[in-house]
């Protein structure tokens, strides 16, 4: 992905700003932060006529004395560095949302063989398979939330957009299948799910063009 001047110059300023803190998952969160902040207020400016320099001077005055949050984060980092990366809060979030993803998935499937074994209609069967569609979603959010000796977690707003988007794709799966079914033509499940699809995959790109590299340095 091509970063404009104003992109390179905002992390340039953000990076030189926390040189001298500790990498750590809390670190990246509040750059990602005031990285966004930082672009709204050049938008802004330039809205009222400030050329790009002049908006990007203008907009770090704006954002005020930043050293008080540097000198607050180098003291967390000194405490981050104590503790173990992966038994962090949220790790054992993640962690909790693959077993439990896990469980509905199972927990779909087995209900769906019962039914199917029971002799009930394909529809009913195919019914519990939304709990699959659960637990993807959930495994979604999983891993993006989940920090590696590679790569960051995935901020929370982030997290959410990419869980929703996959969780809608899954969910225009299921009603593709579940409309197929029920009425037998191919043309009317593809048109019942067409705008889960088309909503899932643009906010989906949308959220990848709108990314920030999480890998560790």
């Amino acid at each position: 992905m091509t970063q404009s001047n104003l992109d390179y110059k905002i992390q340039n300023y953000i990076d030189d700003l926390f040189s001298d803190v500790g990498k750590s998952q809390d670190l990246f969160e509040i750059k990602e932060e005031l990285t966004t902040n930082l672009k709204e207020k050049v938008a802004d400016y330039q809205k009222q006529g400030f050329d790009e320099d002049a908006a990007f001077r203008e907009s770090i005055i704006s954002m005020g004395d930043l050293s008080g949050l540097v000198d607050d984060m180098k003291t967390h980092g000194q405490k981050e560095a104590k503790d173990n990366i992966y038994s962090n809060r949220a790790n054992r979030i993640s962690m909790i949302g693959f077993i439990s993803s896990g469980v509905l998935i199972l927990f779909g499937l087995f209900i769906s063989l019962a039914l199917y074994f029971m002799g009930l209609p394909d529809v009913t069967v195919v019914g519990p398979s939304i709990f699959i569609v659960i637990g993807g979603a959930l495994i979604i959010f999983s891993s993006l939330t989940r920090e590696t000796s590679k790569k960051y977690g995935m901020d929370k707003l982030r997290t959410f957009l990419f869980t929703l988007s996959g969780g809608i794709i899954l969910f225009g799966f299921f009603t593709a299948v579940i409309t197929g079914i029920a009425t037998g033509e191919l043309p009317i499940a593809f048109i019942s799910s067409l705008a889960f699809f088309i909503a899932g995959i643009g906010l989906f790109i949308g959220s990848i063009l709108t990314g920030k590299n999480r890998r560790k340095e």
